[in-house]
């Protein structure tokens, strides 16, 4: 509402991208979408292309999360070309180079190098998305095929480790999530359970009301 007031086109974009990313945390996709594209065009405007590639990267999982996957993919594609153009942010051009072979696992495309996406993870030093990276590769894993599932439990429990340590309790959120769904796979329902509802409870204290509505519907529609 300031920046707004101040008809300032430098704090604008700010505003909107990190209103952006609020939004997506507490699980309002729709206006995170908005607000990170009006933080795009503004930064364009002004030339800014360093947290451009940053609203590009929080535009590419909100597509995700909506479903909208070639859009995700064209976002995340931006990102790492924002970020080459700048020459900053090399870890998070890792990390959108690592969502974009989550995407091709999806398309049933597996024309990556999983050897390069583990090294993204030994070069990466911004703890905030270490366990972006680690879990997304077990995610990757994970759906592959039917036959790395006690690998990609090892980096799920890796992304857990990193959270906790690190002190990112909306992401431990998305590391339970995505456990719970690990065990389903294993028919472990009673785990599955278990670990779906402690992503609740991790999203409650976060304050992540849409996620906790999300995944409480999830929660009584699978168990």
């Amino acid at each position: 509402q300031i920046a707004i007031g101040s008809g300032d086109i430098y704090s604008k974009p700010f505003a909107h991208c990190f209103h952006g990313y609020s939004s997506y945390f507490k699980g309002f996709l729709d206006e995170a979408k908005e607000n990170l594209l009006k933080a795009t065009d503004l930064f364009e405007r002004i030339d800014y292309f360093f947290l451009m590639s940053l609203t590009q990267r929080g535009l590419g999982d909100t597509y995700f999360d909506m479903g909208k996957y070639q859009k995700s993919q064209d976002a995340y594609k931006m990102a790492v070309s924002l970020s080459r153009r700048d020459r900053n942010l090399p870890s998070l051009r890792n990390l959108c180079k690592i969502s974009l072979a989550k995407i091709k696992v999806m398309n049933k495309e597996m024309d990556f190098d999983l050897e390069s996406l583990y090294g993204y993870v030994n070069e990466n030093n911004v703890k905030p998305i270490e366990s972006c990276m680690i879990r997304r590769i077990g995610w990757i894993i994970l759906h592959i095929d039917d036959n790395h599932i006690n690998d990609a439990e090892e980096w799920i429990k890796k992304a857990i480790e990193a959270d906790k340590r690190n002190g990112m309790m909306w992401y431990l959120g998305r590391d339970y999530t995505f456990y719970a769904e690990l065990f389903e796979r294993k028919g472990d329902q009673s785990k599955a359970k278990a670990n779906l509802k402690k992503a609740i409870e991790i999203y409650q204290e976060c304050g992540a009301d849409a996620w906790v509505e999300k995944l409480e519907k999830e929660l009584t529609i699978r168990f």
